[in-house]
C-alpha cells in the first residue's frame, strides 16, 4: 500500500486531503492517506475575528477533520521532525507520547506561526490572534477589562483598562480593530458607572496606510469605517516596547493599556528550517509543480512553500487562504500523477479579488476587480464566507441573523487562560523581558 502523509490541516492540507479521497493511481494499488495535525478540526480562520466579537460561536468555524474527511486516517498529534532522507515523520500527541511513520510521498502544509520583533516586552505583554484559544481569549480579556474598570476607584486605572491597542493593520488586524468599538460599547452599557467613559481603540501599524497590501481603494475604505468607530488609525508608527501598564510608541506618547493583540504577520512554521532543505524568506523552496528541488516524493503548499508566481515573475505567491486552497488542490493532483493517474500540472492562478469584513453592515470588497463598499460589499463577503466553509453554513447564517435582531452575548466564558496562549517565543531574537515584570493579574 502506498502512504501519503499530510502535514497540516489547515487551508492547504485540508484541500489536499480532498483531492486525495477516493482517488487511486491506475496501478490499482490502494492508498493509504494519513492527515497529521495538532487539533482535530479545520478553522476557518476568515471569521475568526467575530468569535472574539462575540457574533459567532466558535465551533461554527471548526470543521471536524475525521467527519468531514471520510477515507482518510486522522492522527492527532504536532509533528515535530521529518527526516526526508529516511522519509519518516516524527509527532507527539496531546499526552505526550511520540509517533512515527514513514511515507512514500509527503504533502507538507505545516502553515505558519505568529512572526514576532525584537521589541523588548511582546513576549511576555502581548497576545496573538492565530487560533480558537487565542480568540476566545481575547473576548474573555475584554469582556474582563471592561467590567475590572466598572469597579475601579482609580480614574487612570479605569482609563487604562478601557483601552485596546491592536498592532498590524493587515487583514486580521483591521477585521480585529473593526469589531472591536461594538462589542466594548455593548459591554459599556451594562456598567452605569461607565456611562462617561470613553473606549478607546487605536490600531497601529509601520505602513503608510492601513490594508498596505491590497488595492489602495479597500484600504481608504476600510481607514474610513475604523475612524467613523472611533478607532484611532496611526499609520507609520510602531511600538518600542510594551509592559504591564502600556506601550511605548516610537514618537514619543506612552499609552496606558492593559490590552495589547498581536495581528503583525505571520512566519512559516519553523519546522520547515530543520528540514536542511532550501528556503526562500524562510519558506520551503519549490518549483511550479510544488516540489522542492531533489524531492519529487514531496509537495509543499501553503504558508510553508515559497511557490513561484508566474503572474508577477520574479516574487512568491502571498501566504493567503486563497493561495493555499488552490495549492492544496493542486498538491493532491500531483501526488496522484506521481503514482500514475493523471498528469502533473504547474501552479498558476488569477486574482479573484478580496474581501474584508468591517462588521455592523460594512465591508471592503473587489471581486473579479470590482470594487464595491457598504452593504453590497457586506453580502458579497458574507455570501463568499458561506460558499467557502466546508461545513456549518446554515447555523453561520442563523447566527448573523440573530445578531441582527438580538442583543449581543457578553459573558466571560472562562476557558482559557492567559498562559495557554503566548506569542510563540521560539524565535531567538525575540527578547523577554526579566521576571519581575510578568504580565499582571487579569491580562
Amino acid at each position: 500500500m502506498t502512504r501519503v502523509v499530510i502535514v497540516g490541516g489547515g487551508f492547504a492540507g485540508f484541500k489536499a486531503a480532498q483531492g486525495l479521497i477516493g482517488r487511486p493511481p491506475s496501478s490499482g494499488q490502494p492508498v493509504d492517506v494519513v492527515l497529521i495535525n495538532p487539533t482535530d478540526y479545520f478553522l476557518y480562520l476568515p471569521l475568526l475575528p467575530e468569535v472574539a466579537a462575540g457574533i459567532l460561536d466558535p465551533r461554527r468555524i471548526s470543521i471536524s477533520l475525521p467527519g468531514s474527511l471520510p477515507g482518510v486516517r486522522f492522527v492527532l498529534g504536532e509533528v515535530d521532525r521529518l527526516d526526508v532522507s529516511a522519509r519518516t515523520v516524527s509527532w507527539v500527541d496531546p499526552e505526550g507520547r511520540r509517533g512515527q511513520m514513514g511515507y512514500d510521498r509527503l504533502v507538507l502544509a505545516a502553515g505558519s506561526v505568529n512572526r514576532l520583533l525584537p521589541i523588548p516586552g511582546i513576549a511576555d505583554h502581548a497576545h496573538g490572534f492565530r487560533g480558537l484559544p487565542e480568540a476566545l481569549y481575547v473576548r474573555d480579556h475584554i469582556v474582563r477589562q471592561v467590567e475590572l474598570a466598572a469597579s475601579a476607584e482609580d480614574t487612570a486605572e479605569r482609563t487604562a483598562r478601557c483601552t485596546f491597542v491592536v498592532v498590524g493593520a493587515g487583514y486580521t488586524g483591521t477585521e480585529l480593530a473593526a469589531q472591536g468599538p461594538a462589542l466594548t460599547e455593548a459591554l459599556r452599557r451594562r456598567h452605569p458607572e461607565l456611562r462617561d467613559q470613553a473606549m478607546r481603540w487605536m490600531l497601529v501599524d509601520v505602513a503608510p496606510r492601513v490594508l498596505p497590501g491590497l488595492a489602495e481603494r479597500l484600504g481608504d475604505t476600510a481607514d474610513e469605517v475604523l475612524r467613523s468607530r472611533g478607532v484611532e488609525v496611526r499609520t507609520e508608527e510602531s511600538i518600542t516596547e510594551a509592559t504591564s501598564d502600556g506601550v511605548q510608541l516610537a514618537g514619543g506618547e506612552f499609552v496606558p493599556t492593559r490590552s495589547l493583540i498581536w495581528c503583525v504577520g505571520v512566519r512559516p512554521d519553523p519546522l520547515i528550517d530543520e528540514l536542511g532543505l532550501d528556503t526562500e524568506q524562510g519558506r520551503l523552496r519549490v518549483d511550479e509543480y510544488l516540489h522542492p528541488p531533489g524531492h519529487p516524493e514531496i509537495v509543499a503548499c501553503g504558508d510553508a512553500a515559497a511557490v513561484p508566481d508566474r503572474t508577477r515573475p520574479g516574487e512568491l505567491t502571498a501566504m493567503t487562504a486563497q493561495h493555499a486552497v488552490r495549492q492544496g488542490k493542486l498538491a493532491a493532483r500531483n501526488v496522484m500523477a506521481s503514482l500514475g493517474a493523471g498528469k502533473a500540472r504547474r501552479y498558476r492562478h488569477h486574482d479573484l479579488g478580496f474581501l474584508v469584513d468591517l462588521g455592523a453592515g460594512r465591508a471592503a470588497a473587489n471581486p473579479l476587480g470590482i470594487p464595491l463598499s457598504g452593504m453590497p460589499a457586506k453580502m458579497v463577503t458574507r455570501a463568499y464566507h458561506l460558499a467557502a466553509m466546508p461545513g456549518n453554513r446554515v447555523r453561520i447564517a442563523a447566527e448573523w441573523g440573530l445578531e441582527a435582531i438580538q442583543r449581543r452575548q457578553t459573558v466571560q466564558l472562562g476557558l482559557v487562560r492567559s498562559s495557554a496562549v503566548p506569542l510563540d517565543t521560539r524565535s531567538p531574537e525575540v527578547p523577554s523581558t526579566p521576571p519581575a515584570r510578568s504580565r499582571a493579574p487579569g491580562r
